[in-house]
């Protein structure tokens, strides 16, 4: 009998070891996969920056279409990728790793039937207060050289990308707790290789070009959403969404979102005065401040298009959860 017990106490190390073996090529997999989807999504944004450039350069319709689409981009740092997948990622882990699934799956409808209608109102609210949204944000645009009506325009076509946005970041976040990272990393592939069809076949073929680009964000968004189902469908996760603010994973989420929205909240204030100032200055002005362009990111850029993959920032929290 002791001899037994020395031996198990022998086993031991080595298999703390085995298993810290395991969880850092479960690791390296996931960020390495991580990592060339968000490359090539880099590599199609710097395309698609160019593609604006030469179609559109420093113009009206270029400064409309960057304040249309940074109205819905300041929320998703909220509702998507940014502080709802911060507090939802960890709660959903816990789930899984601790819940039946049918438990985890009442979690997911909970979450996707409240967060749904929730942003489906902001939408609506957005979609009706373009115009007082857009004096807002790009003061500068009123006046008789058509930007204002033409971000009021655009904003009716992008604010349901918030929607779509962030429900994709759900559904990427489930994807990812149960090892699931390819499919939320490769979907912002898809909205950069659809605004570059657009703009290069659509808008020659409209009387306002420039709308070509509202309408690919609304369909880019749809379909990125529409991409996570198959996936989603692999796991039995499809949510079935139900009303249920009072939910504890549901509050559990909202509060470790707090933090966050805070955090988040700083960041776009810097990015709303820097855009608010440079609608007074002229047409054009708003196209120059985004022209940096896709290769850098931080919590505050005004990238149209903000290129962490929805759902997969949290890849670490997530394998150390089930790991």
């Amino acid at each position: 009998m002791p001899s037994d017990q020395s031996s198990q106490n022998a086993s031991t190390p080595s298999n703390r070891d085995a298993e810290k073996g395991r969880f850092g090529l479960r690791l390296l997999k996931s960020t390495s996969v991580v990592s060339f989807m968000t490359l090539i999504s880099r590599i199609l944004g710097l395309v698609r920056d160019v593609v604006f450039a030469r179609f559109f350069g420093a113009s009206i319709v270029m400064d409309a279409f960057i304040v249309a689409n940074r109205i819905p981009n300041m929320l998703r740092r909220f509702f998507a990728e940014g502080a709802f997948s911060q507090g939802f990622v960890p709660v959903m882990a816990r789930y899984q790793e601790q819940h039946e699934h049918d438990d985890a799956r009442e979690f997911i409808d909970a979450v996707a039937g409240t967060l749904g209608l929730v942003l489906f109102v902001v939408t609506l609210i957005g979609v009706v207060a373009a115009p007082i949204l857009v004096l807002l944000v790009a003061p500068g645009f009123v006046g008789e050289d058509g930007r204002f009506d033409l971000a009021t325009a655009m904003l009716r076509f992008t604010f349901p990308y918030l929607l779509f946005v962030s429900l994709t970041a759900l559904a990427g976040g489930v994807l990812n707790t149960y090892g699931k990272f390819a499919a939320p990393a490769f979907t912002p592939v898809i909205l950069n290789v659809v605004l570059i069809g657009f703009a290069l076949w659509l808008s020659p073929q409209l009387a306002e070009p420039g709308m070509a680009l509202a309408y690919g964000v609304f369909v880019a968004g749809l379909l990125q959403l529409l991409f996570q189902i198959p996936f989603l469908s692999k796991i039995h996760a499809v949510p079935r969404p139900r009303w249920k603010p009072k939910h504890d994973g549901v509050k559990r989420v909202g509060k470790l979102m707090l933090p966050a929205i805070f955090g988040s909240s700083v960041a776009q204030i810097n990015v709303l005065l820097g855009g608010i100032i440079a609608s007074l200055l002229g047409v054009g002005k708003v196209s120059l401040l985004y022209s940096p362009g896709p290769f850098r990111h931080s919590a505050g850029d005004s990238d149209i298009a903000a290129l962490v993959p929805p759902g997969s920032q949290p890849v670490h929290d997530t394998v150390c959860a089930n790991g």
